[in-house]
Protein backbone atom coordinates (compact mmCIF):
# COMPACT_ATOMS: atom_id res chain seq x y z
CA UNK A 1 0.00 0.00 0.00
CA UNK A 2 2.75 2.39 0.81
CA UNK A 3 4.50 1.73 -2.49
CA UNK A 4 1.36 2.24 -4.57
CA UNK A 5 0.53 5.44 -2.69
CA UNK A 6 4.02 6.86 -3.24
CA UNK A 7 3.95 6.23 -7.02
CA UNK A 8 0.59 7.90 -7.56
CA UNK A 9 1.78 11.53 -7.27
CA UNK A 10 4.79 10.75 -9.47
CA UNK A 11 2.62 9.27 -12.23
CA UNK A 12 0.23 12.21 -12.00
CA UNK A 13 3.09 14.66 -12.50
CA UNK A 14 4.32 12.77 -15.53
CA UNK A 15 0.84 12.79 -17.00
CA UNK A 16 0.48 16.52 -16.37
CA UNK A 17 3.86 17.26 -18.00
CA UNK A 18 2.96 15.16 -21.02
CA UNK A 19 -0.34 16.96 -21.44
CA UNK A 20 1.37 20.33 -21.10
CA UNK A 21 3.97 19.34 -23.72
CA UNK A 22 1.24 18.23 -26.10
CA UNK A 23 -0.55 21.51 -25.54
CA UNK A 24 2.61 23.49 -26.33
CA UNK A 25 3.21 21.47 -29.49
CA UNK A 26 -0.35 22.10 -30.56
CA UNK A 27 0.02 25.78 -29.79
CA UNK A 28 3.16 26.07 -31.95
CA UNK A 29 1.96 23.94 -34.83
CA UNK A 30 -1.65 25.06 -35.01
CA UNK A 31 -1.86 28.39 -33.21
CA UNK A 32 -4.66 29.89 -35.28
CA UNK A 33 -6.83 26.73 -35.08
CA UNK A 34 -6.30 26.28 -31.32
CA UNK A 35 -7.01 29.95 -30.72
CA UNK A 36 -10.34 29.64 -32.56
CA UNK A 37 -11.22 26.60 -30.43
CA UNK A 38 -10.29 28.18 -27.11
CA UNK A 39 -11.99 31.51 -27.76
CA UNK A 40 -15.23 29.82 -26.61
CA UNK A 41 -13.71 28.72 -23.32
CA UNK A 42 -14.68 30.78 -20.37
CA UNK A 43 -13.22 31.25 -16.99
CA UNK A 44 -9.68 31.39 -15.71
CA UNK A 45 -8.39 28.48 -17.86
CA UNK A 46 -9.45 30.07 -21.12
CA UNK A 47 -8.01 33.44 -20.09
CA UNK A 48 -4.69 31.97 -19.02
CA UNK A 49 -4.32 29.85 -22.14
CA UNK A 50 -5.45 32.66 -24.49
CA UNK A 51 -2.59 35.01 -23.53
CA UNK A 52 0.34 32.77 -24.61
CA UNK A 53 -1.69 31.59 -27.58
CA UNK A 54 -2.17 35.13 -28.85
CA UNK A 55 1.52 35.84 -28.35
CA UNK A 56 2.49 32.74 -30.31
CA UNK A 57 0.02 33.57 -33.07
CA UNK A 58 1.48 37.06 -33.30
CA UNK A 59 5.00 35.66 -33.53
CA UNK A 60 3.91 33.23 -36.21
CA UNK A 61 2.29 36.02 -38.22
CA UNK A 62 5.43 38.15 -37.84
CA UNK A 63 7.64 35.30 -39.04
CA UNK A 64 5.39 34.71 -42.05
CA UNK A 65 5.44 38.42 -42.88
CA UNK A 66 9.25 38.57 -42.58
CA UNK A 67 9.57 35.55 -44.83
CA UNK A 68 7.39 37.12 -47.48
CA UNK A 69 9.46 40.31 -47.27
CA UNK A 70 12.68 38.29 -47.63
CA UNK A 71 11.37 36.48 -50.71
CA UNK A 72 10.28 39.82 -52.20
CA UNK A 73 13.69 41.36 -51.47
CA UNK A 74 15.45 38.45 -53.18
CA UNK A 75 13.42 39.16 -56.30
CA UNK A 76 14.23 42.87 -56.14
CA UNK A 77 17.94 42.10 -55.70
CA UNK A 78 18.02 39.89 -58.79
CA UNK A 79 16.14 42.55 -60.73
CA UNK A 80 18.63 45.22 -59.61
CA UNK A 81 21.57 43.10 -60.71
CA UNK A 82 19.99 42.62 -64.11
CA UNK A 83 19.33 46.36 -64.39
CA UNK A 84 22.94 47.12 -63.47
CA UNK A 85 24.16 44.85 -66.25
CA UNK A 86 21.85 46.53 -68.74
CA UNK A 87 23.01 50.00 -67.61
CA UNK A 88 26.68 49.01 -68.04
CA UNK A 89 25.94 47.69 -71.52
CA UNK A 90 24.08 50.88 -72.43
CA UNK A 91 26.97 52.99 -71.13
CA UNK A 92 29.36 51.08 -73.36
CA UNK A 93 27.08 51.58 -76.35
CA UNK A 94 26.72 55.27 -75.53
CA UNK A 95 30.50 55.69 -75.36
CA UNK A 96 30.96 53.98 -78.72
CA UNK A 97 28.23 56.09 -80.30
CA UNK A 98 29.78 59.30 -78.94
CA UNK A 99 33.14 58.29 -80.37
CA UNK A 100 31.54 57.50 -83.74
CA UNK A 101 29.74 60.85 -83.76
CA UNK A 102 32.94 62.70 -82.87
CA UNK A 103 34.87 60.91 -85.62
CA UNK A 104 32.11 61.65 -88.11
CA UNK A 105 32.13 65.34 -87.18
CA UNK A 106 35.91 65.54 -87.56
CA UNK A 107 35.88 63.80 -90.92
CA UNK A 108 33.01 66.00 -92.11
CA UNK A 109 34.98 69.11 -91.15
CA UNK A 110 38.02 67.77 -93.00
CA UNK A 111 36.02 67.10 -96.16
CA UNK A 112 34.37 70.53 -96.03
CA UNK A 113 37.75 72.19 -95.56
CA UNK A 114 39.19 70.17 -98.41
CA UNK A 115 36.38 71.23 -100.76
CA UNK A 116 36.64 74.88 -99.79
CA UNK A 117 40.43 75.15 -99.77
CA UNK A 118 42.41 72.93 -102.11
CA UNK A 119 41.32 69.98 -104.25
CA UNK A 120 44.77 68.35 -104.05
CA UNK A 121 44.66 67.05 -100.48
CA UNK A 122 44.75 63.54 -99.07
CA UNK A 123 42.96 62.70 -95.82
CA UNK A 124 44.90 60.50 -93.39
CA UNK A 125 44.61 59.19 -89.85
CA UNK A 126 47.20 59.39 -87.09
CA UNK A 127 48.27 55.84 -86.23
CA UNK A 128 51.31 56.55 -84.05
CA UNK A 129 53.45 59.09 -82.26
CA UNK A 130 57.18 59.27 -81.65
CA UNK A 131 57.82 57.38 -78.41
CA UNK A 132 61.51 58.29 -78.04
CA UNK A 133 60.92 62.02 -77.43
CA UNK A 134 63.84 62.62 -79.79
CA UNK A 135 61.51 64.22 -82.31
CA UNK A 136 58.02 65.66 -82.09
CA UNK A 137 56.40 63.64 -84.83
CA UNK A 138 53.31 61.63 -85.74
CA UNK A 139 52.80 58.69 -88.10
CA UNK A 140 50.04 58.62 -90.72
CA UNK A 141 48.33 55.65 -92.37
CA UNK A 142 48.99 57.01 -95.88
CA UNK A 143 52.27 56.90 -97.80
CA UNK A 144 53.90 56.81 -101.21
CA UNK A 145 51.20 54.60 -102.70
CA UNK A 146 48.72 57.39 -101.90
CA UNK A 147 50.85 60.05 -103.57
CA UNK A 148 52.44 61.44 -100.41
CA UNK A 149 56.05 62.62 -100.60
CA UNK A 150 58.52 64.25 -98.20
CA UNK A 151 58.17 68.02 -97.62
CA UNK A 152 54.41 68.04 -98.17
CA UNK A 153 52.50 70.19 -95.69
CA UNK A 154 50.07 68.65 -93.20
CA UNK A 155 47.08 70.58 -91.83
CA UNK A 156 43.68 70.33 -90.16
CA UNK A 157 40.74 72.74 -90.53
CA UNK A 158 42.13 74.56 -87.47
CA UNK A 159 45.57 75.19 -88.93
CA UNK A 160 49.07 73.88 -89.60
CA UNK A 161 50.21 70.56 -88.10
CA UNK A 162 53.63 70.02 -89.64
CA UNK A 163 55.51 68.63 -92.61
CA UNK A 164 56.09 65.16 -94.05
CA UNK A 165 59.73 64.16 -93.60
CA UNK A 166 59.72 60.43 -94.39
CA UNK A 167 57.48 58.05 -96.31
CA UNK A 168 57.04 54.35 -96.96
CA UNK A 169 54.59 52.61 -99.21
CA UNK A 170 51.75 52.76 -96.67
CA UNK A 171 52.79 55.30 -94.01
CA UNK A 172 54.33 58.73 -93.48
CA UNK A 173 56.22 60.49 -90.69
CA UNK A 174 55.18 64.09 -90.01
CA UNK A 175 57.49 66.48 -88.18
CA UNK A 176 55.26 68.72 -86.08
CA UNK A 177 55.30 72.49 -86.08
CA UNK A 178 56.50 72.32 -82.45
CA UNK A 179 59.71 70.46 -83.35
CA UNK A 180 62.84 72.68 -83.24
CA UNK A 181 64.15 71.24 -86.51
CA UNK A 182 61.01 72.22 -88.42
CA UNK A 183 60.58 75.68 -90.02
CA UNK A 184 57.66 77.30 -91.83
CA UNK A 185 57.49 80.70 -93.52
CA UNK A 186 55.03 82.80 -91.53
CA UNK A 187 53.22 86.10 -91.80
CA UNK A 188 51.83 88.29 -89.02
CA UNK A 189 48.33 89.07 -90.25
CA UNK A 190 47.93 92.48 -88.63
CA UNK A 191 51.33 93.98 -89.42
CA UNK A 192 52.08 91.96 -92.60
CA UNK A 193 55.61 91.30 -91.32
CA UNK A 194 57.20 88.02 -92.40
CA UNK A 195 59.39 85.64 -90.50
CA UNK A 196 60.11 81.97 -89.85
CA UNK A 197 58.19 79.79 -87.41
CA UNK A 198 60.17 77.05 -85.65
CA UNK A 199 59.44 74.69 -82.77
CA UNK A 200 60.88 75.12 -79.28
CA UNK A 201 62.20 72.72 -76.67
CA UNK A 202 59.16 73.51 -74.53
CA UNK A 203 56.77 72.11 -77.12
CA UNK A 204 55.55 75.48 -78.39
CA UNK A 205 56.65 77.53 -81.40
CA UNK A 206 58.48 80.78 -82.03
CA UNK A 207 58.61 83.24 -84.88
CA UNK A 208 62.10 84.46 -85.71
CA UNK A 209 63.49 87.24 -87.92
CA UNK A 210 60.71 89.75 -87.20
CA UNK A 211 61.88 93.27 -88.25
CA UNK A 212 62.92 95.55 -85.37
CA UNK A 213 60.46 98.27 -86.47
CA UNK A 214 57.53 95.86 -86.46
CA UNK A 215 54.63 96.76 -84.12
CA UNK A 216 53.94 93.11 -83.36
CA UNK A 217 52.17 92.51 -80.04
CA UNK A 218 50.63 89.79 -77.94
CA UNK A 219 47.51 88.30 -79.49
CA UNK A 220 48.59 88.80 -83.11
CA UNK A 221 47.82 85.83 -85.32
CA UNK A 222 50.50 84.24 -87.49
CA UNK A 223 49.60 82.48 -90.75
CA UNK A 224 51.55 80.82 -93.53
CA UNK A 225 52.99 83.30 -96.01
CA UNK A 226 52.77 81.00 -99.03
CA UNK A 227 56.05 82.33 -100.41
CA UNK A 228 58.31 79.45 -99.43
CA UNK A 229 57.49 75.82 -98.66
CA UNK A 230 54.54 73.56 -99.29
CA UNK A 231 51.80 75.57 -97.61
CA UNK A 232 49.38 77.96 -99.32
CA UNK A 233 49.01 81.48 -97.98
CA UNK A 234 46.75 82.15 -95.02
CA UNK A 235 46.71 78.88 -93.04
CA UNK A 236 46.78 79.62 -89.31
CA UNK A 237 49.95 78.63 -87.46
CA UNK A 238 49.36 80.15 -84.03
CA UNK A 239 48.91 83.22 -81.84
CA UNK A 240 51.73 85.34 -80.41
CA UNK A 241 51.90 85.13 -76.61
CA UNK A 242 55.21 86.91 -75.84
CA UNK A 243 57.61 89.29 -77.62
CA UNK A 244 61.38 88.91 -77.23
CA UNK A 245 63.23 92.07 -78.22
CA UNK A 246 66.86 92.07 -77.13
CA UNK A 247 69.04 95.15 -77.14
CA UNK A 248 71.51 95.18 -80.01
CA UNK A 249 69.73 92.36 -81.88
CA UNK A 250 68.98 92.73 -85.58
CA UNK A 251 65.55 91.11 -85.34
CA UNK A 252 62.76 90.50 -82.89
CA UNK A 253 61.35 87.10 -82.04
CA UNK A 254 58.02 86.06 -80.59
CA UNK A 255 56.66 83.01 -78.81
CA UNK A 256 53.61 81.36 -80.37
CA UNK A 257 50.85 79.16 -79.08
CA UNK A 258 50.10 76.70 -81.92
CA UNK A 259 46.55 76.87 -83.20
CA UNK A 260 46.25 73.08 -83.47
CA UNK A 261 46.27 71.02 -80.29
CA UNK A 262 49.01 68.68 -81.50
CA UNK A 263 48.48 66.12 -78.74
CA UNK A 264 44.87 65.53 -79.78
CA UNK A 265 45.16 65.37 -83.55
CA UNK A 266 43.54 62.22 -84.97
CA UNK A 267 42.88 63.04 -88.63
CA UNK A 268 44.79 65.35 -90.96
CA UNK A 269 45.02 66.51 -94.56
CA UNK A 270 48.24 66.26 -96.57
CA UNK A 271 48.70 69.00 -99.15
CA UNK A 272 49.91 67.51 -102.43
CA UNK A 273 50.18 70.74 -104.40
CA UNK A 274 53.65 72.25 -104.32
CA UNK A 275 53.95 75.91 -103.33
CA UNK A 276 57.68 76.42 -103.50
CA UNK A 277 60.92 75.07 -102.16
CA UNK A 278 61.17 73.29 -98.83
CA UNK A 279 62.22 75.45 -95.88
CA UNK A 280 63.47 72.83 -93.42
CA UNK A 281 66.12 74.08 -91.02
CA UNK A 282 67.44 76.97 -93.12
CA UNK A 283 64.14 78.39 -94.33
CA UNK A 284 64.46 81.61 -92.36
CA UNK A 285 67.85 82.40 -93.79
CA UNK A 286 66.71 81.70 -97.36
CA UNK A 287 63.57 83.79 -96.89
CA UNK A 288 65.48 86.81 -95.66
CA UNK A 289 68.42 86.50 -98.05
CA UNK A 290 70.79 85.42 -95.26
CA UNK A 291 73.14 82.48 -95.35
CA UNK A 292 72.02 79.37 -93.50
CA UNK A 293 73.77 78.81 -90.16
Amino acid sequence: MWMAHSRSPYGARRLALACFALLLVALFLLPSQIQGLLQYLDGPVGYVVRIPLEAIASIDAGIADRWEQYVALQGVREENQQLRKEIEWLRGQHSQLRESVAATERLTALLQFKEQALPTMVAAQVIGRDATNRYRAIILNKGESDGIKPDMGVVTPAGVVGRVVKTTGASSVVLLVTDPSNAIAGLIQRTRDEGVVEGTQQGLAQMKYIPLLSTVRDGDRVVTSGLVGDFPRGLVIGTITRIDKQEGALFQSAELMPEVDIGRVEEVLVIQTSYGQSTKAGAGADLLGKPSP
